[in-house]
């Protein structure tokens, strides 16, 4: 992997032309709550077209790269958002794509990757660990769209914290879900270059806190991970090439369980009448936690692509097992 750094407010900007007109401009809405004084204001990226912020970075990386190097097609390695996204952008432009995925994927996401003409390679977890870290898989030759490291696909994320600013210039925090840190990094790339002061928190899940233990390690460090209805969120270390940008941008973690995230989520279905999946509640899950103080908060609804009878199960109050 070549190394990152932090976009700048140019390449930002740059991003922001390419993916207008594919990705969605989203809302960002106040919660309604009563009674506690908390402000929370949701960036409802479940709304994109795909419903997940993956297709800024997807469409932004692919607008970017080289005709040549496309010449072979696009694959990526992806529970499912950025596969979905990436799929998204090759369709517009005709090109082959392949997405490999963990076995643990869910079936909603699997489907939308097929109807959106990706081919889906199932593989053990560790198998696309793999690929995550190889940026490789036999058999398949195009352009490798990494869902995490890629100066493009971080800058195209960084949109979703310029029109934070500009729509909410008086923010005080901003909680964004923490899976291998792309989305997070840039926003908080996004929320720097627009001059703001906020701090840019993390939302892990207790299943797999990879971003905690390296910042109480100083350094990435594997962690025991354990799959959930929470997919979208969480692996067994963070990935070298992001460190440099996480030490420097993100603030910290808050670690929230499977029962918080659940709660979000029925709370965002009552009081928003919006969907969200279990890492587009957590974001959610750790302000209402109150780890993240008071204040003006922004929390990133990242995606809402969720079973049915996942989703079923924890509307009529359950945490799916």
């Amino acid at each position: 992997m070549t190394a990152l750094k932090i976009p700048t407010l140019v390449e930002l900007r740059e991003a922001a032309a390419r993916i207008r007109g594919t990705a969605t401009r989203t809302p960002l809405l106040r919660l309604p709550l009563e009674g506690d004084g908390s402000e929370i204001w949701l960036k409802l990226e479940n709304l994109q077209p795909i419903g997940s912020f993956k297709i800024r970075g997807a469409v932004n990386a692919i607008a970017a790269a080289k005709p040549e190097a496309l010449a072979q097609g696009v694959f990526t390695a992806s529970a499912g958002n950025m596969a979905q996204g990436v799929a998204w952008a090759a369709r517009k432009l005709n090109l082959p794509c392949a997405v490999v995925v963990p076995d643990h994927a869910p079936a909603t996401k699997i489907a939308a990757i097929e109807r959106l003409g990706g081919k889906v390679i199932k593989v053990t977890f560790d198998e696309w660990w793999e690929v995550m870290m190889s940026g490789v898989y036999p058999g398949l030759d195009g352009l490798f769209i990494h869902p995490v490291c890629d100066q493009n696909v971080i800058a195209g994320n960084g949109t979703v914290g310029l029109e934070i600013i500009e729509d909410c210039p008086e923010v005080e925090t901003l909680i964004v879900p923490f899976g291998g840190g792309g989305l997070s990094c840039g926003i908080a790339a996004g929320v720097r270059a627009s001059g703001s002061k906020a701090r840019v928190l993390c939302a892990e899940v207790e299943t797999a806190t990879p971003l905690s233990a390296a910042l109480k390690a100083g350094k990435p460090v594997e962690v025991d991970y354990a799959s959930s209805f929470v997919d979208g969120i969480g692996g067994k270390t963070l990935l070298a090439p992001m460190w440099p940008l996480v030490r420097e941008l993100i603030d910290g973690s808050i670690i929230v369980s499977l029962r918080q995230i659940a709660a979000a989520i029925r709370l965002l279905a009552e009081r928003q009448r919006t969907i969200a999946e279990g890492a587009g509640a957590s974001a959610l899950a750790a302000a209402l936690s109150a780890q993240a103080g008071s204040g003006k908060t922004v929390c990133v609804v990242s995606g809402g692509n969720i079973d049915f009878a996942v989703l079923g199960e924890i509307l009529s109050g359950g945490v799916p097992g």
